[in-house]
């Protein structure tokens, strides 16, 4: 059996293209799974997996719980509101509690970018990141790219857009660095001042014309405003921002071809994109939802893997 070159999942800069493909071919077969009467396999029966979310989420958590539960893995979940974290407890002391009750692997979402490779070289269990600060979300830019896979049968030489809030997105950098690593041509498209001041230096387009780059485009990936990591004004106002670019049933009738609208959620309808653009069918945002359960599971199947070829 192939395995991964990598421990943990910390972020897509640890991963191959090798990886990336074995990761999406064996999601195809999870994804034959979930859509079957019985959509469990005993893959993970001895495996016990903690979800550690020391931020709020709702579909990334329910989306990994239901995978461990596809692959009959024992669970427990880990809410930092209602912990002693509140109380001032450590990372570290926080998570070897939790490793005292013998867990193999962690799930953690943090607030903090770096959490999951700090927490990697104090313990001992396999680590998957399911979101850091700004910084990666490698699961997310996983299924986005099964998505386009499954949409167009490749992801090499296709042309994707990422619009909006870049310079907040751990969606983005994660997507720019999978879909290059796949061989797609990757831009980004939103205000000047939500563009990373080095963006250009991940060999990325960057276009702040709306229109431009849903022309060039083969698939747009339309992101979230995320006011809750603002700690100034990015722009004059959330009217103005849906104005420039915010996406439309207008605007994706006057393009010279159709293409396919993407969106991590959760979705700000009226904002970055419309009820009818998000409905339509052109959008393949529900598929990612669904996608979302089989990648996950390909990823901790191949983790733990790991353990039982050892």
């Amino acid at each position: 059996m192939q395995q991964l070159s990598t421990r943990h999942l910390l972020g897509i800069k640890d991963l191959t293209e090798n990886d990336i493909q074995l990761i999406l071919e064996t999601a195809d077969n999870f994804k034959e799974v979930i859509n079957r009467p019985i959509k469990k396999v005993p893959s993970l029966r001895d495996v016990t997996i903690a979800n550690i979310f020391f931020e709020n989420s709702t579909r990334t958590k329910l989306s990994f719980e239901l995978a461990q539960k596809r692959l009959s893995a024992d669970i427990i979940n880990f809410a930092a509101s209602s912990s002693s974290v509140s109380k001032g407890e450590t990372l570290i002391d926080t998570v070897n509690n939790i490793l005292a009750m013998k867990v193999d692997m962690i799930v953690m979402r943090h607030p903090y970018a770096g959490a999951g490779i700090f927490l990697s070289k104090h313990i001992n269990a396999q680590i998957v990141n399911a979101g850091d600060g700004a910084h990666e979300h490698p699961t997310q830019a996983l299924l986005d790219a099964f998505s386009i896979r499954q949409k167009y049968g490749d992801v090499a030489g296709k042309k994707v857009v990422i619009v909006g809030d870049i310079l907040h997105s751990r969606v983005a950098l994660s997507n720019i660095l999978c879909l290059q690593k796949l061989g797609a041509e990757v831009m980004v498209c939103g205000p000047t001042t939500l563009m990373p001041r080095y963006i250009k230096e991940l060999g990325v387009k960057v276009e702040h014309n709306l229109i431009k780059a849903l022309n060039w485009c083969d698939v747009a990936n339309m992101l979230r405003i995320q006011l809750e990591r603002f700690d100034i004004k990015y722009f004059p106002s959330i009217r103005e921002y849906s104005m420039m670019y915010g996406l439309n049933k207008q605007i994706l009738n006057s393009l010279d071809k159709e293409i396919t609208i993407m969106h991590p959620g959760p979705i700000n309808r009226g904002v970055e994109i419309t009820s009818d653009v998000a409905d339509s069918k052109q959008s393949i945002i529900l598929e990612q939802v669904e996608n979302g359960v089989a990648v996950r599971m390909a990823v901790m199947y191949l983790l733990a893997s790991q353990n039982q070829l050892a």
